[in-house]
């Protein structure tokens, strides 16, 4: 049996947009026919955990089919996290064991150094860590001169990832080493003197920690207004549209291609859209 990719969504800074993203790419890679296991180690809010529960009641209610990923259980998230890191780290494993029989596992990890953050870091195949459109996330990857904004040194979240990724090589050959991509999420549309500042800082510190940068998703409504049933903009059709259609889904659909292109993971076969006019 050949293992399962393991993708980890990950960063130590809330609100960047990791839950999002996650269920972006799971949608991908169903629409792409891959056998996906999701693991939601943010405990406290469980976001793509509950967005896949909005898919199963939402598809159910009206009769639609959809591609859905298996979740092994890691029980009571409140009480887990409460748990002491021993018997979170053996919940976390027995749960990845269950996922074996998947294509790919992706694990959706909190905003923080916790002992669940570094224990899936360490199986990941790839680390996809998306931030959004400025110096203030910025600063999760690396540290910046106040004066002349040059670039002085990789933050602790940096180093982690490097440490992981050279453990991993070790262990397991250099053919094993652990992809890391950084996504630009949440990109205002109008082009900023800002983004060009960073973008120069992150391709510096990319050469210097060695992740690639990938294109995200833009600031869409889109996006948010499909969470609640459950839907991603890949699972829009001509029958399948709980909110009217326009040409910004398509262009949201190009964003989320791109997306999976930059991870080098298979494009999906989208069904067909009809946009209005």
């Amino acid at each position: 049996m050949t293992q399962p990719q393991v993708i980890v969504v990950g960063n130590e800074k809330g609100g960047a947009g990791k839950s999002t993203l996650a269920i972006h790419i799971v949608a991908g890679l169903l629409h792409a026919g891959r056998r996906v296991a999701i693991l939601d180690l943010d405990l406290r809010q469980r976001s793509m955990s509950h967005f896949f529960a909005h898919r199963a009641a939402w598809t159910a209610a009206n009769g639609v089919t959809l591609p859905m990923p298996s979740e092994p259980d890691l029980g009571d998230g409140k009480a887990l996290a409460r748990a002491d890191e021993a018997e979170q780290i053996a919940t976390f494993e027995r749960a990845f064991a269950e996922a074996q029989d998947a294509d790919v596992i992706l694990i959706d990890t909190p905003g923080g150094d916790t002992p669940l953050a570094r224990a899936a870091h360490a199986k990941a195949d790839q680390i996809v860590t998306p931030m959004n459109d400025s110096f203030v996330d910025f600063d999760m990857l690396g540290a910046v001169d106040p004066v002349t904004l040059e670039l002085l040194k990789p933050s602790t979240y940096s180093e982690a990832v490097w440490e992981a990724r050279k453990v991993r090589a070790i262990k397991e050959g250099r053919h094993a080493a652990i992809d890391w991509v950084v996504i630009t999420n949440r990109l205002a549309v109008a082009e900023a003197r800002n983004r060009k500042r960073l973008e120069e800082r992150m391709l510096k510190l990319a050469k210097r920690v060695g992740f690639r940068v990938g294109p995200g998703l833009r600031d869409r409504v889109i996006y948010r207004e499909l969470f609640p049933f459950g839907l991603t903009v890949a699972d829009l059709s001509n029958e399948v549209r709980p909110v009217a259609v326009s040409l910004a889904h398509v262009a949201a659909r190009q964003e989320m291609r791109n997306l999976m292109q930059s991870l080098g993971l298979d494009a999906a076969t989208l069904p067909a859209l009809d946009a209005a006019a």
